[in-house]
């Protein structure tokens, strides 16, 4: 089963994703490195609840 996930940016700690992940296979917070547009650049983006 997929949840839906809410990914923040680390630096401007805006959320500015939604996607989605199986837990079953990822118990783990996801990281990813994607464009924030409110920093106009490539950050580190951590799953939120």
């Amino acid at each position: 089963m997929r949840t839906r996930i809410t990914l923040a940016c680390t630096e401007c700690k805006r959320r500015n994703y939604d996607t989605t992940k199986d837990k079953k296979t990822h118990p783990e917070r996801v990281e990813m490195r994607k464009y924030c547009r409110f920093c106009k650049k490539h950050t580190l983006h951590k799953e939120t609840k």
